[in-house]
């Protein structure tokens, strides 16, 4: 299991290398669906843009859904001073952007940096700065080009649509820790490679047919409404289990939810995954998360007639500054390998 985490975080770095808010997905969705070829698998692109892969098996077919999409912004508009509002995609935490670089992408394929700041954001200037509520509102991104109007700006080829998108941060402490930006979903994603990969090698047979659905509009709602394929009788989503004051899960073990805000997940499901984890030795925790959703429920709501589960490695500071642990890697992974191989 030691390489199959390695390959986890190596696939990790490479997918939040590739800037994907929802709607900006394609490179993202081209990157993974070449590594599933590359492993030797027939992985194609819906009109959506989703990547779906068939691992193998027979019978009783089952889908695991992860995402590629992430938080991110478009501008708005463009200010007096040139520098830039934006309008957030998903639930992106405005606070937790301050003082956070990124990338802001033309329609001519120009590529410029900035930085998001509160307006007038100095405080030996401005004496009610450290007690603003932050908010889109009153933050701005500063070009790290000579710009001093609207019109200075509108002259890089910035205008407003261009998509808006956050320097990641990746990176993985001695101790074990996996901090970056969209750990939601991208670590689960890398996760679900590195379960192809271990098929690939043939480490173990499937006990029924597997789907991999990486889907691309998960932050905003519709990631699993359309593409799945119709045989599908059970959607697991791999997404991330939430670490917080109330609930049991930690970022070292795999979280199993119980119910999220909407609702309850398929009793079968649930108890087949509690089950094989205890029976195991796996280190789980079963939780209900007071403000989620997930693939799966999207299915659902989009008339899929399937059972619907949902696991996923603990992770902290949601839709913030992420941080998991190769513990909660490694048992999101046993527990997957658990679920599908004979």
């Amino acid at each position: 299991m030691k390489q199959n985490v390695e390959y986890t975080l190596e696939q990790l770095k490479k997918l939040t290398s590739i800037d994907s808010p929802s709607g900006f997905t394609d490179e993202a969705a081209k990157y993974t669906a070449n590594v599933l070829k590359e492993l030797g698998f027939d992985a194609t692109l819906t009109k959506k843009g989703c990547v779906v892969c068939c691992l193998g098996g027979e019978g009783e077919p089952l889908c695991l859904a992860a995402h590629l999409d992430t938080l991110g912004g478009v501008v708005s508009s463009i200010k007096g001073n040139g520098n830039l509002r934006i309008s957030s995609v998903g639930g992106l935490s405005a606070s937790s952007t301050e003082g956070e670089n990124c990338r802001i992408y033309t329609r001519s394929g120009k590529v410029y940096e900035g930085v998001m700041q509160l307006d007038d954001a100095s405080v030996h200037v401005n004496g009610e700065a450290n007690k603003l509520v932050r908010s889109f509102a009153n933050m701005e991104v500063l070009l790290d080009e000579v710009v001093s109007s609207k019109e200075d700006t509108k002259k890089l080829g910035i205008e407003n649509g261009n998509f808006v998108c956050f320097d990641p941060r990746t990176t993985v402490t001695k101790s074990g820790y996996i901090k970056s930006r969209f750990l939601d979903d991208k670590l689960s994603v890398a996760m679900l490679l590195a379960l192809a990969k271990d098929v690939a090698d043939g480490k173990y047979a499937l006990k029924r047919k597997v789907y991999l659905f990486i889907t691309v509009y998960e932050e905003v709602g519709h990631g699993a409404k359309a593409g799945m394929p119709m045989d599908v009788e059970e959607i697991l989503s791999v997404d991330m289990g939430c670490v917080g004051e109330g609930l049991e899960c930690t970022e070292r073990q795999v979280s199993i939810c119980a119910k999220d805000s909407g609702g309850p997940y398929d009793y079968s499901v649930t108890k087949a995954l509690a089950d094989l984890a205890e029976a195991n030795g796996v280190d789980f925790a079963i939780d209900v998360y007071p403000y989620y959703g997930s693939d799966a429920e999207a299915a659902l709501a989009a008339g899929y007639n399937v059972k619907h589960g949902l696991i996923g490695a603990g992770v902290y500071a949601s839709h913030c500054y992420e941080r998991s642990h190769v513990d909660g890697v490694k048992n999101t992974l046993d527990l997957l390998e658990l679920y599908i191989k004979a």
